[in-house]
Order: C-alpha cells, then structure tokens, then sequence
C-alpha cells in the first residue's frame, strides 16, 4: 500500500508539473498573465533564437501551449480564403497538423479596424484533451489534440457597419464552452464542450461593440460568476444557466476591448472610448451593485491591452505608446511616461505578462519591450527582428523556459 501511495504521489507531481508547463489559453492559465519562468530578457535574429517558422497567413491571435504542441490560428487568402488552425511541435518548431476551414459565407470586407488586425484574433483554449476555436462569423470548432474535428457550432454572422471584427477569445467552464458572439449575435452562449450543443446563450443589444474576453470568478463559498465589461456597465451571470447576478454602472463608454481582470472576489476593468476608465467591483453582489459593490472609478484606463495586475499595481503600455502604473487601490496614476523609439501610428495592442521578475510588452513594428516592476518606467532591453517588417499584435506564451512570439509573417521560440 505504501508503494502505491508513493506512485500515486509520484504520477500526481508528475502531472502538475505538465499542467504547470502548458499555457492553455489568452494571456495563460486562467487569464492571470504570470508565468513563474526563467526565460531571456534578450534576443534577436542571432541571439537565443531556437527555432522560427514562417505562417502560411496573418492573425493576431495569440499562441496557446498544450503538452508538446503550440497551437494558433491564421487567416490564409490565397489561393482561396480560409482560416487555418496549424499545431507546431514546441521543441522543434516541425508542424505537426493543420485543419482547413474555408470561407463560404460573406465576410466583412477588408477595410476599416479589420486591417489593424485581420480575420485571425480569437486565442483558441484547450482543457487538456481538446482545443476549441472561435473563428468570428466563421463559427467555434473542438479539435481533438491530434487534428481531428469534434464539432462545429455556427454562432452568427451579422455584418457591422463599423467593420471592426471579431476578437474577443474562449473560456471553459467545467463542461461547457463560454462565447462572446458580441460581433456576431449580440449574444453570449455556452456550448456543451462534449457535443457543441447549446446549453443556454443571453441576448442584448447592449452586447454590441464588446470585444473583451469574460471571466470565471470564484466566491468563498464556492459559487462562480461569470462577469464581463459591456459599454457602460459590468455583468455577473451564473455560467451554468447564463442568468444575470448582478450588474453595476461603469465609465467605460462605447467599445469595450480590454478583458475583466479577477483577483479573488474582485472584479477590474477598463475601456471604453478614448480610454474612458476603469473600475474596482466587489463581487458576489445581487441586481444593481453600483451603490454598495464599486470599489472605486478612475478616469486612468487601457484601450486596446488587458494591463497585468501585479502585487496591488496594474502596467500596461497603451495604443499611443505611453507606459501606466497604476494602483489597484483606487486606480490612481504612478507614473504615465512616453515610450521613445516605437514605431507605427498605433505602437502597441498587446497585453503584458510577467514572466519571473520582469514584465513583456509585445509592440506592433518594434520589437518587445522589458522591464522590472517599479515605482518608475526604465527598460531593461527592447528586443526586435530585423528580419521581420509585419506586425506583432500578439501577446507570447510561455511554457518551459521558452517564450513563443508570432507575426503576421513567424512564429518563434526564443530561450537560452
């Protein structure tokens, strides 16, 4: 008996380390953004690059890892238009399977936002045993984790005037899939992940122009809400049954792109049109929680990237290319400092992480930008590839000491 206690403690470690080492869906395991990793805090085309592989098309979804494979989609337009989601080997950067989806419906068409990010902007997500893909008009698919397609569930194909796209990214919740069809339906469903069959879905108007990624929250007694930032408010629902807990007043006015920030029983957010402002939400509240849950407001905010929330302090580096710190306490600002030598109109779009000690910030057309946590914005190195002219609107995954970047052109692995 004693043996096989030890192998079972022995076969338990052995999986949380591999558990550990996956980064199974946007901006890492439950959307924290941390990667306790030791990785390279510089590198370029010579330096601490092991492997790269040109794309067959552009997205500015972000890689995921699952076991021995880094997942993403693309958008391919020629010699006919198809999205594509391609698994590489980890190690090797070698292909290891690809699935075709062809675009046989009428698309937006390529002008307004779309050409600051394309067709390919919804991370898949993966429970271990399969990836799900959300593919905008283009439906949301469950891949087995050698290629093999599951199901496909279409979830709306509303054409917007504004043409801006689908973006936000899956969630799982015990057995379903969670989907901000925003763009699409003006709706959020769950799926059965087993099957793709609809378990609930809400629909609302006030859903248009949302495009952040919801979230699981946990309360103390071991309920869970799913909240998320729509323009001029925050929702809580019961991700079982999709009913409305809770909803509170936000600043955060018309579009919404950056995804809620959980930490514990507290709720962040921020957006809203020019960066209208962020806002601390108590949850675990019922009906309208403006009065007695808003921890505070700031007129202090992100537009485009989710900031990282670090020991009491949000960073990010905003769309104009200005560096944030600012407090988790009441939002107000630490230091709001330019960044110099960026490139491109709009310099930044996606989200930090903190890997070890440092924070990475992934700009369009100027490589990625480090730095420490601190009171003040210094650099510790600002890594490009001269090689490589396209834009990185991606945020890196991170997996076993090595950091997995991709462009419109390459993914890459970067490590010592």
């Amino acid at each position: 008996m004693r043996h096989l206690l030890l192998f079972s403690f022995a076969l338990l470690f052995i999986t949380s380390i591999a558990d550990a080492a996956d980064w199974p869906e946007f901006l890492g395991p439950r959307g924290q953004a941390h990667a306790s990793e030791t990785v390279p805090t510089t590198w370029n085309d010579l330096e601490n690059l092991l492997w790269k592989v040109d794309l067959p098309g552009t997205g500015s979804s972000s890689p995921i890892v699952v076991g021995d494979q880094v997942i993403l989609t693309c958008y391919v337009s020629d010699p006919k238009p198809k999205r594509q989601v391609i698994s590489f080997h980890k190690s090797t950067g070698e292909e290891v399977w690809s699935v075709d989806f062809p675009i046989d419906y009428r698309e937006d068409g390529y002008q307004g936002y779309i050409t600051e990010h394309g067709y390919a902007s919804n991370t898949p997500v993966s429970d271990g045993a399969n990836v799900y893909v959300f593919l905008g008009k283009g439906g949301v698919h469950s891949l087995s984790l050698d290629g093999e397609l599951n199901w496909s569930v279409d979830v709306g194909k509303s054409s917007s005037n504004r043409v801006w796209g689908s973006a936000a990214s899956l969630v799982l919740f015990e057995n379903s899939v969670i989907v901000n069809a925003a763009e699409e339906a003006k709706a959020i469903l769950s799926l059965d992940k087993a099957t793709g069959k609809e378990i609930w879905r809400q629909d609302a108007d006030m859903l248009e122009l949302t495009y952040g990624t919801p979230r699981i929250v946990t309360l103390k007694d071991g309920t869970h809400e799913l909240v998320i930032s729509v323009p001029s408010e925050i929702w809580s629902m019961n991700p079982s049954t999709g009913k409305l807990n809770w909803y509170a007043s936000s600043p955060m006015t018309s579009n919404v792109c950056p995804s809620v920030i959980v930490d514990g029983e507290t709720v962040y957010s921020f957006g809203g049109y020019r960066a209208s402002g962020s806002i601390a939400i108590k949850a675990g509240g019922k009906d309208d929680v403006t009065e007695s849950h808003v921890l505070w407001t700031n007129r202090s905010s992100s537009y485009v990237a989710t900031p990282l929330l670090h020991e009491g302090r949000f960073y990010w580096i905003d769309d104009r290319g200005i560096a944030y710190c600012t407090s988790a306490k009441d939002g107000e600002v630490i230091y709001k400092e330019r960044v110099r030598d960026l490139e491109s109109g709009r310099p930044v779009y996606a989200s930090p992480i903190l890997i070890g000690d440092n924070i990475y910030v992934v700009t369009r057309r100027s490589g990625t930008l480090v730095f420490a946590p601190s009171d003040e914005f210094h650099p510790l190195a600002q890594n490009k590839f001269a090689s490589d002219e396209t834009d990185f609107n991606t945020s890196p995954a991170v997996s076993d000491g090595k950091v997995y970047l991709r462009s419109n052109q390459s993914l890459y692995c970067i490590g010592n």
